[in-house]
């Protein structure tokens, strides 16, 4: 660790991009005695603390391989509608059975669910960032040496739990801290970079008559570099360093008693199940949207290609604009209030949507439905943690992203079961019920302290961006 920030830096209620300097934004005028004295305490120990590598134990880097952990789950999210009908055509496919490539994805989500508390006690934020990208290589490299397709799907689902285990990790530390809507909003914005990138150079690469697996090299050297960053920036983040910040796990390894106490904890609360349906809801809204708008702008309206796609790439590129600049907003008026505005608007979007035939206006229309969208998933997060304890963040995270996922993948295919039976018209009404079921469902979200820890403690909050 290094001599500024060792202790204070790995508190997963601390704020992301420390300076590593004692000023902060914000202060809490009423800190209770116990906070400062543990405070103190954590700035005593960093004195003591000495690294050869300064910089890359910062918090800033930690947070900058984190985004691009998200900027990396973005290009491999985005790209598999671009690759579909390539795979139509390579496998000799249906519409039907190359849509089963959404169904596989959930399956490595669900199981890394299941494993990342356990990941995080055994071998601590180092070994998520080890694990990860291990998982995203193999799916990368599996893709490219194009085997037999179930065996493809095999690859899918390998791919979907390194991803699970960066996503739930990754969101759980941001969402902890006290300016979490703010960081939040970089790490999904920079998914959002990448969703709306790779569309870009995934499409150029393969119109230039390449086949599609070479996309796939292109995704196996950015995982590479992945396994190089993060687990260089999280070294020091071990089980034990993991452990001592949550003050929950004494022994130097965790009891199944332990985990089966923390699943039953989760199941029994009402936070969990409403984060888990609002997420389901609009996961599978924004899954649906990406992977089905292009279809819609060739059958429905007529479009040329590039500006159906363009309606595609404007969707996520207003998202990773929301989700850059809308964290501080959200931050100043409150995430329950913020979020029913952005869904109000949201849903207006989707009605100009309909009323508005052209299909250049179009893309603006989707440009700002995905800016409204951007914070919608990192708020829930975050109004999930506030609601928590501490030591259930990670599995909290871990289950209810696993349920979004679930919906991302689910609802997109029964949008094109429906479209098949009624056509691609249902397509607005579609997503008009998503988005209106996601806003009664966070309307009755339970409520929470939000922005305090389980004592009442309101950590120092210093600059992002420092």
């Amino acid at each position: 660790m290094t001599s500024s920030s060792s202790s204070i830096d790995t508190d997963v209620t601390k704020p992301l991009l420390s300076s590593g300097t004692s000023s902060p934004i914000h202060s809490s005028p009423s800190r209770p005695a116990s906070c400062r004295s543990r405070h103190s305490s954590q700035t005593s120990t960093s004195r003591h603390n000495t690294s050869p590598f300064p910089s890359l134990s910062s918090l800033r880097t930690r947070t900058t391989a984190a985004m691009t952990s998200f900027f990396i789950l973005g290009l491999f999210t985005s790209t598999i509608g671009v690759v579909l009908p390539y795979l139509e055509s390579y496998y000799s496919l249906t519409d039907t059975q190359v849509s089963t490539i959404f169904l596989a994805a959930p399956v490595g989500y669900i199981l890394a669910s299941s494993l990342t508390s356990l990941v995080h006690l055994r071998l601590g934020q180092r070994g998520i960032a080890v694990i990860g990208p291990l998982f995203q290589i193999l799916f990368a490299a599996g893709a490219a040496a194009h085997p037999p397709f179930p065996l493809l799907l095999v690859a899918v689902a390998c791919g979907n739990f390194g991803a699970g285990l960066l996503d739930a990790s990754w969101c759980a530390w941001a969402a902890g801290r006290e300016n979490a809507n703010a960081v939040s909003g970089l790490l999904h914005g920079s998914y959002s970079a990448g969703a709306a990138v790779g569309p870009f150079v995934a499409g150029a690469l393969l119109a230039g008559a390449r086949p599609w697996y070479h996309w796939y090299y292109v995704l196996l050297a950015f995982s590479l570099l992945e396994l190089l960053f993060l687990p260089l920036a999280f070294r020091h983040e071990d089980a034990t360093r993991y452990r001592q910040d949550k003050n929950h796990y004494p022994n130097p390894s965790p009891e199944s008693a332990t985990l089966l106490a923390h699943a039953r904890s989760l199941l029994t609360r009402p936070v969990i199940w409403a984060s888990a349906a609002y997420l389901l809801t609009y996961a599978g809204t924004e899954l649906a949207i990406s992977d089905w708008i292009v279809v819609y702008m060739l059958r429905a309206r007529h479009a040329t290609p590039y500006l159906a796609s363009m309606c595609s790439s404007s969707f996520w590129i207003g998202m990773a604009v929301g989700r850059f600049s809308l964290g501080p907003v959200t931050d100043r008026f409150g995430v329950r209030a913020a979020v029913v505005v952005y869904l109000l608007l949201g849903i207006a979007s989707d009605l100009l949507f309909y009323a508005i035939d052209g299909s250049a206006a179009a893309v603006i229309i989707m440009a700002a439905l995905g800016f409204w969208c951007g914070p919608l998933f990192p708020s829930a997060i975050v109004r999930l943690n506030a609601s928590l304890p501490r030591e259930l963040h990670v599995p909290a995270v871990a289950f209810v992203a696993s349920v979004g996922q679930v919906g991302g993948a689910v609802l997109p295919f029964g949008l094109g079961v429906v479209a098949e039976r009624w056509g691609i018209g249902v397509f607005q009404g579609v997503i008009f019920v998503q988005m209106a079921a996601s806003l009664g469902i966070w309307m009755v979200f339970p409520s929470g302290v939000e922005g305090t820890d389980d004592d009442g403690c309101h950590d120092v909050v210093e600059p992002v961006l420092a």
